[in-house]
């Protein structure tokens, strides 16, 4: 039997956003641009979300340890990028992100690159 895929008709939808945004802005622009330009498009299409999420860990009394790009419908945590590559290192960030909120899907958009590929991450139960 096949796997299910997380949340797979809301990731069709913020993926045709991020390639609109790539398309639109191109390669060169700052993380903030590109999350201005994505924010417009999520109330344009009456998506729920919000955007620079604190992330709270109840055994670390700090609540802006963690902060995500944007949380979408409740469900979806995505992570912008504008640099040469994607790391370990983000990966490690989302992983953080997920376990502090409880979600079981991120997506690390990296938008430097000349082909947009989001990058799904899933939840690591540990």
């Amino acid at each position: 039997m096949g796997q299910k895929i997380i949340l797979k008709e809301l990731c069709y939808g913020i993926n045709g956003l991020l390639f609109k945004v790539h398309n639109d802005l191109g390669r060169f622009c700052r993380e903030k641009q590109y999350g201005d330009y994505f924010e417009k498009l999520l109330q344009q299409q009456g998506i729920e979300f919000e955007r620079e999420q604190p992330l709270k860990i109840e055994v670390i009394d700090n609540e802006r340890s963690n902060i995500v790009d944007f949380v979408i419908a409740g469900q979806l945590l995505v992570d912008l990028k504008a640099k040469s590559m994607v790391t370990k290192n983000d990966y490690y960030q989302m992983q953080r992100y997920l376990q502090a909120i409880d979600y079981k899907l991120g997506l690390i958009v990296n938008f430097r690159n000349s082909h947009l590929k989001p990058i799904r991450v899933i939840r690591y139960n540990s």
